[in-house]
Order: structure tokens, then C-alpha cells, then sequence
């Protein structure tokens, strides 16, 4: 065999395993295997987890999140966030993975790569702190979205803090978040991965006959005014997302719950 014949043969051969490796390689898992969604305390209030508009569920012990394949990121995240899960632990940062329950595999990370942008988590990693396996599940892919420093790190981290802050004092809130997809969004990455213009987040807590619902609809850019100034209904942020939140409750208290803006209950 040749020279010339040897090359054509190892660029087939690298080409064919490259196809091979993009199409059908399955990432490692952050997700303990010994534990399934079940055996976790995630589904209390599984009731209020919203419509998916893709079909594309996937349930992880400490999140469940709506995948988008369009625009290559979750429609919705939702979790439960209670008390003791407010930890100090100490956690190692991990790589980011793609989701191998994302059945159309979720972005690669190195679409953020030079782009400009945080990979900005839905399920805070600060949240999932009380366990190694908690904390890196929300590593994967799927769990983030393109934001801008100064908004992550930002009004959006602010938000974040006052979740926790209700969480301690309330003992459990149910917590649902994404970016708005739709309109005229940048895209980032060899995959083009959406760039929200929108970001929101529905936050709930009580019992089934006693809920109270707070929501937020933050434009993705810096700003200095007071998290009072993103309120909004649930009813407006179904009108911008498309996305039925609560669906699974009765009419009447579904209808009470997304209508207007109830600040009774939360305090700022």
C-alpha cells in the first residue's frame, strides 16, 4: 500500500469515527445510578410541573425541565427547593456534560466557548448543595441558557438569592424558569443555540388549597431597579412563553392563581 493509499484510508477511517462519536456517543452521567426519581422528595409538588410544548420531558432526581431542541436549551425548569437543602457545602465545580437523557442530545458547552455569554444555570448550582450527585446534575446541558455576565451575575443572581430567602423562611417553594423562546434572538455556537431576550421565573408555595404564586419576567440585560419592578402575572408569562404552567389544578383555582399580581405573602 502506498503513501497516498495509506492517507485516503486513515481520513475514512477518522471521518467514519467521527460521524460514529458525534451521532451516537452517550455522555457520562452525573446522576446516581443507585438512586430514581422516586426515591427523592422532588415530586411533592409535582402537580404544578407546567405543559411541556415539545413532549421532550426529562426527569433528573433534583429537576425535571421541558428540553427545546430548536433552540437547543430547556423551555422550562422545575424544582422544589426546601430549607435543608440550603447547604455551605463546599462543592467541586465540574465540567459541563451533555444530558444523556436528551434523547436529541442537548447542546455541547463549547457552543458558549468565546461567545460572550455565561452558561447561565436554570437550576441554580447554589441550590443543590447538599449532595455531590445534586450539585453536579445541574452541569449537564440541558440546565443552562446564554446570559450576559452583568444580568447573571447580576439582577438575575438577586432573584436567585431571594428565592432562597423564601425557601428558608416559608420551609419549601416550587420554583419554575426559563428564557422566553421566541422572536428575534441571537444565536451562539455551531448548533445555534438561542439567546433569550426574556427571562422569567414562577415561584410557588402553600398546599393545593392554599397556593400562593409570585412571577417575574426580567428583560436579559443589566438593571439596577427593584425585583417589584418585574412582576407580573402568570397569565402573562403563558402569553409570552406559550407554555400552560398550571394546568393540572382545578379551573377555578388555576384561573385565581395566574390572573393578576399577588405580593401578599412574599416578602422583599
Amino acid at each position: 500500500m502506498n503513501k497516498k493509499t495509506t492517507y485516503v484510508v486513515l481520513m475514512f477511517i477518522c471521518t467514519v469515527g467521527f460521524w460514529l462519536f458525534n451521532n451516537f456517543y452517550t455522555p457520562d452521567t452525573y446522576t446516581d445510578k443507585n438512586v430514581s426519581v422516586t426515591d427523592v422528595e422532588v415530586e411533592d409538588l409535582y402537580y404544578l410541573q407546567p405543559l411541556s410544548t415539545t413532549g421532550d420531558i426529562v426527569r433528573h432526581n433534583y429537576y425535571t425541565l421541558s428540553y427545546n431542541e430548536k433552540y437547543e436549551q430547556a423551555e422550562w425548569v422545575a424544582y422544589s427547593l426546601k430549607r435543608e437543602d440550603l447547604t455551605k457545602d463546599k462543592r467541586k465545580r465540574p465540567y459541563f456534560i451533555e444530558d444523556p437523557k436528551v434523547e436529541t442530545k442537548s447542546a455541547d458547552w463549547r457552543n458558549y466557548k468565546r461567545s460572550g455569554y455565561d452558561r447561565g444555570h436554570l437550576c441554580p448550582a447554589g441550590d443543590r448543595k447538599f449532595s455531590v450527585y445534586a450539585h453536579n446534575e445541574t452541569f449537564y446541558t440541558s440546565n443552562i441558557t446564554p446570559q450576559k455576565n452583568d444580568f447573571n451575575a447580576g439582577i438575575w443572581g438577586d432573584l436567585e438569592k431571594m428565592v432562597r430567602i423564601w425557601a428558608k423562611k416559608d420551609k419549601e417553594v416550587y420554583v419554575v424558569t426559563g428564557g422566553v423562546l421566541k422572536g428575534d434572538m441571537d444565536v451562539i455556537g455551531d448548533e445555534d443555540v438561542a439567546v433569550p431576550n426574556y427571562f422569567y421565573k414562577i415561584i410557588a408555595k402553600g398546599k393545593k388549597d392554599n397556593l400562593k404564586v409570585i412571577a417575574f419576567l426580567l428583560p436579559h440585560k443589566e438593571s439596577r431597579k427593584p425585583l417589584t419592578s418585574f412582576l407580573v402575572s402568570v397569565d402573562k408569562i403563558e402569553k409570552e412563553t406559550g407554555i400552560n404552567f398550571f394546568e393540572a389544578l382545578p379551573n377555578e383555582i388555576e384561573d385565581k392563581l395566574e390572573k393578576g399580581i399577588n405580593r401578599s405573602g412574599w416578602v422583599f
